[in-house]
């Protein structure tokens, strides 16, 4: 239940708006519990053989108290399930920002599905904690203060009898609390697995059918819903007994009431229209109880499902800028680049060997260096590690001589210009795509004026540069037609950066 504290900052965001539904939910059943006395007292008229003005009074009282306590009650639960989606949606918004600060490493422990399970699936939990849990924990509370009064004023003995089975239900509660948290945190896990193998198989589905793994990744895939489908239905079963077993207690409570109430009728020790009001205070009272076992459901999930998100959001990113970086020297072109003594390991498989190994190189400005080697060699491993998406875990990798460890990653990404080897070409325009992210005092066109006299530009033809993939559909250009884009784009940009793609070294 701990894990449910790092919502209270979201929560007190809105705290005006809680305070306004919490009013209704006052409202609301203030208005309620009032309608049984108007009940007994028109009951009471009708025996008394009052004048039918005195029972009609009565009656438009308790559709007055009914229609002012429906009202409240509707915008109880608008008021608090409104808020409720937008803390959800705060919360989104935190979660994703801090996706964005994270490192490689990061990304490498959690799988995508895993993520998208955790932002969607339990996201929603949480949600429901802030809304109608809490909104049925405070109903219950208020109407119980409400409510207990008014009995004890009909009777203490048939108060007592009604209360005394109710007893059991913390106790049925807190046990029952403890298995529904257990096993809704094993069917978020197991959500999380499930999605994120549904996405790896989406995008890794060439290599599948290559191998022509259909049918073991079918397996796989039906064992993993087997799975989640049986820790569904394990806490389905503990939900099936949490519910009767409330209904059991209030039922208890009514069977006294009847028997013992009864009697004290017969005896003219209450009247009958007490005797109905009271056994009307008992069903209202018996609901909110039925409604605290589900508020508790939901909060022991909200509970799992927010030590999930917990467990993300106090993820730090590995690398970082140092707090004091140094600036690198003033250049009109190149720059030098050099390795010195690399050694580097991938954190998440440490029985994986050296990739690069002791690796040394030193590029003078403006020379080139061709990096060739089977698959795995380490070749995109070392353009990782001179980007920073990962440290090296022995020696340096220095630009004009300064380490790049030492400068910021702002002034390290424009010094740096960087073409993945697996890119995405959007459905738009070749120009479009080439111009991607440029800043818009810096695009070609503008700068057409300001071109050395002699210069030669070779222009794309006009029914090339506009064409476009289907809509909606990614272009798999492959390496050789993605790469030249890459290369163009980042020889458009600051001709004073180093260059680097997975298979090209370049200090210009």
């Amino acid at each position: 239940m701990g894990e449910l504290r790092a919502l209270m900052p979201f929560i007190r965001r809105y705290r005006g708006t809680f305070a306004a539904g919490l009013a209704m939910v006052v409202v609301s059943n203030y208005f309620n519990v009032l309608a049984p006395r108007f009940l007994e007292r028109g009951i009471d008229a009708l025996r008394a053989a009052a004048p039918l003005a005195e029972v009609r009074r009565f009656a438009l009282l308790l559709v007055g108290v009914a229609l002012i306590g429906g009202v409240a009650r509707y915008f109880m639960r608008d008021i608090l399930n409104s808020v409720s989606r937008r803390i959800e949606t705060d919360l989104r918004n935190v979660i994703y920002e801090h996706l964005q600060r994270m490192s490689a490493a990061f990304y490498d422990r959690y799988g995508t599905g895993d993520i998208m399970a955790r932002a969607t699936n339990d996201l929603l939990a949480v949600r429901m904690v802030a809304g109608p849990a809490l909104m049925y924990l405070v109903d219950t509370i208020i109407r119980a203060a409400l409510i207990v009064p008014a009995m004890l004023h009909i009777s203490p003995l048939l108060t007592g009898l009604a209360l005394l089975p109710l007893i059991g239900l913390p106790v049925a509660m807190v046990f029952l609390g403890q298995l529904i948290h257990r096993r809704s945190l094993e069917i978020q896990t197991q959500f999380g697995e499930l999605t994120n193998f549904v996405h790896e198989n989406l995008s890794g589905v060439r290599v599948v059918r290559a191998y022509r793994q259909e049918e073991a990744e079918s397996t796989a895939f039906r064992r993993l819903n087997q799975q989640y489908q049986a820790r569904n239905l394990s806490l389905a079963k503990v939900q099936g007994i949490f519910y009767p077993v409330l209904s059991l207690f209030g039922g208890l409570g009514a069977t006294a009431i009847i028997y013992v109430g009864g009697s004290l009728v017969i005896h003219g020790t209450v009247t009958v229209g007490a005797f109905v009001a009271f056994g009307v205070y008992l069903a209202m009272l018996v609901w909110p109880m039925i409604a605290l076992g589900w508020a508790i459901n939901l909060v022991q999930r909200g509970a799992a499902a927010m030590a999930r998100i917990n467990q993300v959001l106090n993820e730090r990113p590995t690398i970082e800028g140092p707090a004091a970086p140094a600036t690198l020297p003033p250049a009109t072109g190149a720059r030098a680049l050099t390795v010195d003594g690399v050694w580097f390991r991938y954190p998440n498989a440490p029985e994986r060997r050296w990739v690069p190994e002791d690796m040394s190189v030193d590029l003078a400005p403006g020379r080139s260096l061709a990096i060739v080697g089977a698959t795995g060699s380490g070749k995109t491993t070392l353009v990782d590690l001179l980007v920073r998406t990962y440290d090296p875990d022995g020696g340096r990798i220095l630009i004009d001589g300064v380490d790049i460890r030492d400068l910021s990653l702002g002034e390290l990404h424009k010094a740096v210009g960087f073409v993945p080897q697996e890119t995405f070409l959007f459905s738009a325009t070749l120009k479009e795509n080439v111009l991607l992210g440029a800043p818009a005092g810096r695009r070609p066109e503008r700068r057409a004026g300001r071109r050395p006299a002699g210069a030669r530009r070779r222009d794309v033809p006009a029914e090339r540069s506009a064409a476009r993939p289907a809509p909606g559909l990614r272009h798999d250009a492959g390496r050789a037609g993605h790469q030249p884009l890459g290369r163009a784009e980042a020889a458009r940009r600051d001709r004073s950066r180093a260059g680097a793609e997975p298979a090209d070294l370049r200090a210009g």
